[in-house]
């Protein structure tokens, strides 16, 4: 099964004729144009959009088959996903997040630290989620050349070197 990717998450309602605010998370906002239809996570819904024009700090969309502002304000909170192949090639050095969910987390030395579940964005930069091989909590590690000094999709891993006061080492 394909790899989904979220480039999209459809926002409140815009005007009375079925458009919808939407916050688009790829490099180019109109990009998401670009994909084809678009899905929600579990794909039990699709959406084709047959434009879009820029906002604030959004886009303004309408969707086919969505026409009345009631329509519109039912989907509000979905996120849009696509098929991780429909995604333009990285560059070397260079990855979507999608392409991390899964990879093993090693340490350093080559210890097995555990899986990366997520990488998320709070607003203060990219923070990787790792769930450790023996159970526990999870370690939550800001995703910085510091931290995750390497990525290897081909080899399926993430070096990982823990700050010593997570690691324990520190006095």
């Amino acid at each position: 099964m394909s790899k989904l990717v979220c480039i999209a998450r459809i926002g409140a309602a815009h005007g009375v004729r079925g458009a919808v605010k939407l916050w688009t998370f790829t490099e180019d906002p109109f990009a998401v144009q670009a994909y084809g239809p678009l899905s929600t996570k579990d794909g039990a819904r699709r959406f084709e959009i047959a434009g879009v024009r820029e906002a604030r700090a959004h886009l303004v969309a309408t969707l086919k088959g969505v026409t009345t502002r009631n329509d519109a304000e039912k989907l509000n909170g979905l996120e849009l996903y696509v098929p991780r192949e429909k995604l333009p090639p990285t560059e070397d050095g260079e990855y979507y997040h999608a392409d991390l969910i899964g990879l093993a987390a090693v340490s350093t030395d080559g210890a097995t630290l555990g899986l990366v579940l997520a990488i998320h964005n709070f607003g203060a930069g990219d923070i990787i989620e790792i769930a450790p091989v023996q159970g526990g909590p999870t370690r939550l590690l800001p995703f910085t050349d510091a931290v995750v000094p390497a990525v290897d999709l081909d080899a399926g891993h993430v070096v990982i070197d823990l700050p010593a006061e997570i690691d324990g080492d520190a006095p």
